[in-house]
């Protein structure tokens, strides 16, 4: 592996707690045929993990809730064909998955009021295209 992965701040994967599974993964082709393609599954306990904070845990565990099974979360990468990229890839997945689900809510809109030039705008334009609608109409004519 090239290095820990950081999700956010100082905050790792710790290397000791990815569970790793490698299979042959159905790729194209018939008998016998591109066979060499791996997949890799990689399993993270998000709920007995140590190396998250208090509030960041609960936070994942709330927003990945559908994605978990047992309180484990399972990531699987078959894009390559070699298992190293395969790994490489699985685990940056892993990593950015767990940044998003355990990044602070976003503040809240402030509501504010259309400003009156936008509003004169939008009531001149409704006018003028009422206008141009009528303006077809055929009972004008003679």
């Amino acid at each position: 592996m090239s290095g820990p992965y950081v999700i956010r701040g100082s905050v790792s994967l710790p290397e000791a707690e990815l569970m790793w599974r490698f299979s042959r993964s159905s790729g194209p082709g018939g008998q016998h045929v591109n066979t060499s393609d791996s997949q890799v599954e990689l399993r993270f306990d998000l709920a007995r993990t140590e190396a998250l904070p208090a509030v960041w845990k609960e936070r994942a565990l709330e927003r990945l809730a559908s994605r978990l099974a047992g309180g484990v979360l399972t990531v699987r990468a078959s894009e390559h064909r070699s298992q190293w990229r395969n790994r490489e890839t699985a685990a940056v997945r892993l990593a950015s998955l767990l940044a998003e689900a355990t990044a602070p809510p976003p503040k809240p809109r402030r509501a504010t009021k259309v400003p009156r030039g936008i509003n004169e705008r939008r009531l001149r334009e409704k006018k003028q295209r009422s206008e141009t609608k009528r303006g077809r109409s055929a009972r004008d004519w003679p």
